[in-house]
């Protein structure tokens, strides 16, 4: 396992991380998470993230256990706060006071004193963006948290809150980045480049669509993530037979360069030094270990061009905001 310096800060987080979005948070048994979570430091992968909302609190909570056997020092948490916490139409956004809230309570989930990370799970329009820096500002100094980040924040909001921050208070970005959803390449990055902070992406295999498991012409299985109604606008982006040919073609592409599907995927986003670690989600131990093995593959020239002409006009490049970022920023 490589490891990537996180924007700005002194955390040298694991190329490859542990996410517990879909899976932690009860899509899979208590066993299981163990399993993958032990898989995850065995594999070398230091860097685990979450976010309260995942299975309201679920997730947090699954790996307070777990990770609570393990020295504190030797992983990287990351969480975050944004979305509805309860049935009350006030218990979400990013309010000084449900950051204040929120992070308390996630703290409490996780058995730590802290996280290395908290990050703003999408961008609150209807809050001063000055009283949300303030309110990150303040768990930074309470000790709560070591660094802060923000994940689907569109370069008007980026821009906006480190005019108000200054320098050095965000130090990573969390969009959705794969082959097929290339769109932050278009200003994200290099804004952000440009501010020392760097790129944590999330879905980097496209809900798994760049396993290569889903077929033109065929029906979504069922149980499968796409079968969710959740997903139902990240299916519309990415799950059509013109997309799912274009990830057909990169089959033998992989296969002729020696490696799977999802190592090609997962280097294909690593190849960007802006990147400094790729969220990948596991159900079982052999997932986690594969998905860790990309960790370091280099992809030829030949090979990137070749990636490009199999996937001709399928990805998503454009400026298209993801499911439920929110454009606009509130000033004081």
């Amino acid at each position: 396992m490589r490891y990537r310096k996180l924007g700005s800060s002194d955390l040298e987080v694991s190329e490859i991380s542990l996410g517990s979005w879909l899976t932690y948070a009860g899509g899979v048994d208590a066993d299981a998470t163990r399993a993958c979570t032990e898989a995850a430091f065995e594999a070398g992968i230091n860097f685990f993230d979450t976010a309260n909302v995942y299975g309201q609190g679920a997730a947090e909570t699954a790996w307070g256990e777990i990770l609570s056997a393990h020295p504190r020092d030797s992983y990287i948490l990351a969480t975050k706060v944004y979305f509805p916490m309860s049935d009350d139409p006030a218990d979400q956004g990013l309010s000084p006071a449900q950051i204040a809230k929120q992070v308390d309570a996630s703290l409490a989930r996780l058995k730590t004193d802290y996280v290395d990370l908290y990050q703003a799970h999408r961008f609150d329009p209807t809050v001063a963006i000055e009283d949300t820096v303030e309110a990150f500002q303040k768990v930074v100094q309470q000790g709560k948290a070591r660094h802060i980040g923000f994940s689907e924040w569109t370069p008007e909001q980026i821009q906006a809150a480190i005019d108000v921050a200054g320098p050095g208070m965000f130090v990573s970005s969390q969009p959705q980045y794969s082959m097929l959803w290339q769109a932050p390449e278009t200003e994200v990055f290099g804004l952000c480049a440009a501010h020392g902070i760097s790129q944590i992406v999330w879905s980097p295999l496209a809900q798994g669509v760049l396993t290569g498991k889903y077929r033109p012409g065929q029906p979504v299985p069922e149980g499968s993530r796409f079968a969710s109604a959740d997903m139902a606008v990240s299916k519309d982006l990415v799950y059509n037979d013109a997309t799912l040919e274009a990830v057909q073609r990169l089959v033998p592409i992989a296969e002729e360069a020696g490696m799977s599907l999802p190592t090609l995927a997962l280097a294909w986003i690593l190849r960007r030094a802006v990147v400094a670690s790729a969220i990948t989600g596991a159900s079982r131990p052999e997932q986690v270990h594969a998905n860790a093995a990309a960790s370091g593959v280099q992809l030829s020239d030949d090979l990137l061009t070749a990636i490009d002409q199999a996937l001709g006009d399928a990805p998503v490049t454009g400026p298209t905001l993801a499911p439920a970022a929110q454009p606009g920023v509130r000033h004081r």
